[in-house]
Formats: C-alpha cells, sequence, structure tokens
C-alpha cells in the first residue's frame, strides 16, 4: 500500500497533436502574454530551452533570432521558454547580442519573446519536462500552432542535441501548403517537389485516376498518385513581403 500512494505529484496528460494548445497567460522578455488568444489567426512556433547560459541553447537562439523575419513572412510567430527567471533570461540575451559568434552570426538580437516559468508550471503542462532526461531542466521542444490555436506537430530533442532549422522551417511550409491546396508531402519534400494526391475515396474514383490521362498528375498505382505544384505557386500561396 505504501508503494501505491508514494507518490502524490500531479501527472499532467501531454497535449497531442489534433488538440487546442492548452491557455496561460506569462511573463517574458517583451511582456505579458496571453497564449495562444493573442496569436490568433498566426502560426506561432512554442519552443522550451533547457537553461539559459548554455552553449548548445545560445547557438539555438541565434538560429531562431537570425529566422525571425523568414518565420514572419510565413504569418509565423516565436514564442519560447525556460524555467528560468526573466532577469536570467534579459541578461542571457544581452550577452549573445554583444559577446557570442557562432559561424557567420554575430551581434544577434532575441526579439520574440522568451517566457519565464520558474514554476515549471507552463513546462508542465506542455509535457517539456521529461523527468527520464531531467527533472529540472526542460527538453527542446517544438510546438507547432495553427491560426485556430491547434497543435499541428511536435517535435522532441534531448538536452545534447541542437535542433535543426531548416526542418522547423520545412515542416511549417509543408504544414501550410497542405491546408492550402487539399494535398500532403511526401519524404523528404521541398517547395516545387510533387506533391501526394490524398487516396481515393472510391472503387469508381481509384480506376479513374489509373486510366485518365493528366498532365499534371501521375498514379502508379490506384493509391499512389502525385502532382506538380510549382514552387512559385506554392510560396506565393504561403509567404507574405
Amino acid at each position: 500500500m505504501e508503494t501505491l500512494f508514494a507518490s502524490k505529484e500531479q501527472v499532467i496528460p501531454m497535449p497531442r497533436i489534433g488538440d487546442i494548445a492548452p491557455k496561460f497567460s506569462a511573463v517574458t522578455t517583451q511582456g505579458e502574454i496571453n497564449f495562444p488568444m493573442e496569436y490568433k489567426g498566426k502560426w506561432v512556433i512554442l519552443f522550451s530551452h533547457p537553461a539559459d547560459f548554455t552553449p548548445v541553447c545560445t547557438t539555438e537562439f541565434i538560429r531562431f533570432a537570425s529566422l525571425e523575419d523568414t518565420f514572419a513572412k510565413a504569418n509565423c510567430k516565436l514564442v519560447g521558454l525556460s524555467i528560468d527567471g526573466l532577469y536570467s533570461h534579459i541578461a542571457w540575451l544581452r550577452a549573445i547580442k554583444e559577446k557570442i559568434k557562432f559561424k557567420d552570426y554575430k551581434n544577434v538580437e532575441v526579439k520574440f519573446p522568451l517566457i519565464e516559468d520558474i514554476s515549471m508550471e507552463i513546462a508542465k503542462k506542455y509535457g517539456m519536462i521529461q523527468p527520464g532526461e531531467s527533472k529540472t531542466q526542460a527538453v527542446r521542444a517544438v510546438f507547432f500552432i495553427d491560426p485556430s490555436a491547434i497543435i499541428r506537430a511536435i517535435i522532441y530533442y534531448p538536452l545534447s542535441l541542437g535542433r535543426n532549422f531548416d526542418e522547423i522551417y520545412r515542416a511549417l511550409i509543408a504544414m501550410q501548403t497542405a491546408d492550402k491546396f487539399s494535398v500532403a508531402t511526401p519524404a523528404d519534400w521541398q517547395p516545387g517537389d510533387d506533391v501526394i494526391v490524398p487516396p481515393a475515396g472510391s472503387c469508381g474514383t481509384a480506376s479513374e485516376r489509373v486510366e485518365t490521362k493528366n498532365s499534371d498528375m501521375e498514379c502508379s498505382d490506384w493509391f499512389f498518385c502525385t502532382q506538380k505544384l510549382p514552387k512559385n505557386k506554392v510560396l506565393e500561396a504561403v509567404l507574405k513581403e
């Protein structure tokens, strides 16, 4: 019986793809935010990092900051989080701008909000604390949240592994492309590559697809049809100048 009642810590289920993003209000380096309400109509990448003044996190923030305008053109805002305090955040971001050079990046200013989460309340709400990895630091979680505040994708990285920012951006553009053109994107898809036409919903449609000659669509079998989608058409649909 002692084992059954040894832990009284509340277990919070991790949000899943398709769920509405959990709500919270928080103090950040850019003032208070109410999430996700004030981001309605925009995509958001909400991401966590283990700690301020750590080298891998420093390289990631330099990359996120350098790409902020690129994400903005895709109607996407960036929001960071760690369980450090506000003054630690401010001092760390100042050090990044004034002292750190990474590859060809230097004097990089982080302008997107970085959430203070000393209580770990938000990190736990989003499943960013993984006890098997660390009980006192958030893992490198990435949540893609769409304009309707729905979680569309989740990527987790361990403490030792820095994120791939080309992949994060590719995933964002791919999901937007899927939404706008009612298609799916195959493995390793990049804008300009062929896209996947959703499987036929009936035998008649499947047979018609295979037998009909369509200059834009190619079917290897009834369940596998691809379609051309020019890069300029994708970028015109998902990016804004």
